[in-house]
């Protein structure tokens, strides 16, 4: 068989489409092939994966690869994303697809009245729908994540760093972010050194965290490593304090533990960090019975009520503790 998976976007939902990668390859034999199309920017997240035989990429219009798509001759086309661009795609290649229930419905019942009609089931097991009919399952071993050499960091010769937590500071969007104040309250709290992760957008909170706690071993690198960098120092950590974004994802991968902080979003939408084989690992802070609660599948640049009380009301005391568990 030759399969192309279809996802264009963003870093934590291709991470999670590793398991179904890995197991296509492995259960359709050595001789399938398998291709992966998505958008140029999430190369890094792709590129180096054993799993993936040849991968397309777009900038912003699928007319870019469609000639080369043609040319390939796929005989299935497994739709992870599901939208109007891969709904376009499949009708333009004329090949048979096969795709997950993405339950917008349910998301927008949810997020607008908190009615929930959400499965108690992770999106990477929504995900295996779409492979059922080629008779390829779950093998249970969560996800993958693959770091080429030159971007491997040793932590203790780049940093003098022997044993550290890490903290991804970040998100796309401000309702999923600790302020600056409940980060700073816990940081201040927790034991040994400890790693600042983000990108570029990141970097003044992390200066700005760095300055305000100058008794602590405090190391900003937020906006200073690519994010396969990122991952290999990620990977060395102790225990990564997160919010719901793609380096909680890229943690999973590496079975560490992870405390998660959630805001405006909630787990039960199915995008909690994803560990079959470690589940205890995970620790989930979220400020449950606000009935604003979520309110957003995403997120927003601040919060629609302005009071934050998803984050400001978080419980500091239990994420240090957890954090400090490890």
């Amino acid at each position: 068989m030759k399969v192309l998976v279809v996802r264009f976007s963003s870093i934590g939902d291709i991470v999670l489409t590793s398991p179904i990668v890995r197991c296509l390859k492995e259960q359709l034999g050595e001789q399938s092939e398998i291709h992966f199309l998505s958008k140029v920017q999430f190369t890094d997240l792709l590129i180096d994966s054993p799993y993936i035989d040849k991968l397309y990429t777009i900038k912003k219009d699928i007319n870019e690869v469609l000639p080369h798509l043609r040319s390939e001759g796929y005989t299935h086309i497994v739709d992870l994303h599901k939208n109007l661009r891969s709904k376009r795609l499949i009708s333009k290649l004329k090949v048979k697809s096969s795709s997950f229930p993405k339950l917008n419905i349910e998301k927008w019942l949810l997020t607008n009245f908190k009615i929930n009609k959400m499965p108690q089931l992770h999106i990477v097991d929504r995900y295996f729908e779409a492979v059922l009919e080629l008779g390829v399952k779950n093998d249970q071993k969560g996800l993958d994540f693959f770091i080429r050499p030159e971007n491997e960091i040793k932590i203790k010769d780049a940093y003098a760093l022997e044993s550290f937590k890490a903290i991804a500071i970040g998100a796309q969007f401000a309702t999923k972010r600790l302020p600056f104040e409940q980060l700073k309250q816990i940081i201040a709290q927790l034991n040994g050194p400890i790693v600042l992760l983000g990108g570029p957008t990141d970097t003044k909170l992390g200066e700005q965290l760095v300055q305000a706690l100058p008794e602590k071993d405090l190391r900003n690198l937020c906006g200073q490593l690519n994010l396969q960098e990122s991952a290999s120092v990620l990977k060395q950590a102790s225990v990564l304090l997160t919010h719901d974004t793609g380096l909680m994802h890229i943690a999973s991968a590496f079975n560490m533990p992870i405390v998660s902080v959630w805001g405006n979003t909630v787990p039960d939408l199915g995008m909690y960090a994803y560990m079959p084989a470690n589940p205890g690992l995970v620790s989930i802070h979220e400020v449950k019975d606000l009935n604003c609660r979520p309110c957003s599948k995403i997120g927003y640049k601040g919060c629609p009520k302005k009071h934050f009380k998803c984050m400001i009301e978080q419980d500091v005391e239990g994420i240090v503790e957890d954090v400090n568990g490890y």
